[in-house]
């Protein structure tokens, strides 16, 4: 049974905050070869879960839009969204050169979601923050969700550890021991660098999440 917390390489994918970044101009409104993947939940729950396309993180659902929308090669594509305590939403998906598609995301939750009796906060303070969190090898959500008042991420008291990554930085990696009912503050700042030092759990396999409330 899953145990799952509380909270209170750019082949194919094509990101204009990422990997964009180095395409040509022509590659923006008018372009005619990239398909582009439009993603809209109608909750909170939703628009704050994890996006992964093709098993790379990207962000979470509502900042995918803009200057930072999902533009990918003609082809097959997987998408998966992710959020603590709800089931994975996986969908494969073939574009054409030049499609534009929208996809719906309905989160549902997951019935095995457990809680620990005692726990302790961590708060962050991380840059950027919109980061994906990992503890013990599990994704958990974004710091965006663990930074503001009344927030924070509630861990079962022993040690874990936690990674903070985002395509373009370095990974962050750090081990906390914690104890019940502790107030534990992680700040940093992510470092930029190259795609291939954000670290292998940027492109998280499987369905292990964590619950997340506010």
């Amino acid at each position: 049974m899953l145990v799952l917390f509380r909270s209170a390489k750019c082949p194919s994918v094509a990101l204009l905050f990422g990997c964009l970044a180095f395409l040509p101009t022509a590659l923006s409104a008018g372009n005619e070869v990239l398909g582009e993947i439009q993603l809209v939940g109608p909750t909170k729950v939703e628009k704050s879960s994890g996006v992964w396309v093709d098993g790379q993180y990207l962000g979470y659902l509502k900042e995918l839009k803009g200057s930072k929308k999902v533009l990918v090669l003609p082809g097959e594509h997987e998408i998966s969204v992710r959020q603590a305590g709800y089931k994975d939403f996986t969908q494969k998906l073939i574009l054409e050169p030049g499609q534009k598609l929208t996809l719906s995301v309905a989160m549902e939750k997951d019935p095995q979601a457990q809680y620990p009796e005692q726990t302790a906060q961590v708060k962050m303070s991380v840059s950027p923050n919109r980061a994906a969190v990992l503890v013990d090898e599990r994704y958990v959500g974004h710091v965006d969700e663990f930074d503001g008042p009344g927030q924070a991420l509630l861990l079962p008291p022993g040690r874990h550890r936690v990674k903070i990554t985002l395509p373009g930085y370095q990974t962050f990696d750090t081990e906390v021991s914690l104890l019940a009912t502790q107030q534990f503050e992680l700040k940093t700042d992510l470092v930029k660098g190259s795609i291939t030092q954000a670290g292998p759990l940027i492109n998280e396999n499987g369905s292990e999440v964590a619950n997340r409330a506010r």
